[in-house]
């Protein structure tokens, strides 16, 4: 885990966005500088992003750290994450703290797969496909699964990554018609998944669970509970990892699926679901009244 230094002066804690574009109708992308955070990125670590001084926290996966920019990808979808979208190329961001969590281990897998299919798990699968693709004796195969074709994006950053790569639509309109799950379920059958990676709807990551469990194929999943600080301080990211509680901002955020409490996942993930939503109406009707 990676120590951080939080004695900055304020002002030098703050970070220029260089890039901003929509990638689809839901989501977008933002690079912004920040040239330590950069530096010390490995795949598998998240930042924290604040946008102003009394702001939320929000923990990010990040798709690219280069160059002294991280790239991130962002879904409109709470209060914070659509203020963020407002913002524009040359404004600053309040802090981006990080890298955050662990890294994953970069080892000899074999044949290993990481799949996604949401935003914060597709920004991952880039990210850790790449650094698995560049050690030794490892076949990446990478795995999306999008709505409909007019969401996809990442398709060939992941092909120049990966050895294989498959992108499914729940409604058939592009690739493969349905879930990663199913061309999972498939490559298990023939013996050809020696390790599997996978982010994005927590639902999801446990019936992957369950399916590689039963092949006896080890598994790692990213978990994304909320978390207020992302520092062990607070403890609202607590999850259950073979009965024994742990941090997810500390001691994941990936942790082995086959040992994970998702109910309990679940059900954490819903703690605060009332006060988002008064928080999306209160910014929705500042922003009518502009």
């Amino acid at each position: 885990m990676v120590v951080i230094d939080f004695k900055v002066r304020q002002k030098d804690m703050k970070h220029e966005i260089s890039r901003k574009e929509d990638i689809n109708s839901e989501d977008y992308l933002i690079e912004v500088k920040a040239p330590l955070v950069a530096e010390r990125f490995r795949a598998g670590h998240f930042v924290v992003l604040l946008t102003h001084p009394k702001g939320e926290r929000i923990p990010m996966s990040v798709l690219k750290a280069e160059d002294g920019k991280i790239s991130i990808l962002i879904e409109k979808l709470g209060k914070t994450s659509r203020e963020l979208d407002t913002y524009k190329v040359g404004d600053m961001l309040e802090a981006v703290i990080g890298p955050m969590g662990n890294p994953i281990s970069l080892k000899e897998y074999g044949n290993v797969v990481f799949a996604s299919d949401l935003v914060c798990g597709h920004a991952e699968n880039y990210a850790v496909s790449k650094a698995l693709g560049e050690a030794d004796g490892n076949h990446v195969i990478s795995m999306q699964t999008f709505p409909t074709k007019d969401l996809i994006y990442l398709e060939k950053e992941l092909r120049g990554v990966s050895d294989e790569y498959y992108i499914t639509t729940m409604d058939g309109s592009y690739g493969i018609k349905g879930h990663y799950l199913d061309v999972l379920e498939r490559l298990l059958k023939e013996g050809r998944v020696d390790m599997v990676f996978a982010g994005g709807d927590v639902q999801n990551l446990k019936r992957l669970a369950e399916l590689t469990e039963s092949y006896n194929v080890p598994a790692m999943v990213t978990l994304r509970p909320i978390m207020v600080d992302a520092t062990g301080m607070c403890g609202s990211c607590r999850v259950f990892i073979d009965g024994e509680m742990k941090l997810a901002c500390i001691d994941g955020p990936m942790f082995d699926a086959h040992k994970v409490d998702f109910d309990g996942v679940i059900s954490a993930m819903n703690r605060f679901k009332k006060k988002e939503e008064e928080a999306m109406e209160n910014y929705n009707r500042k922003e009518v009244t502009k």
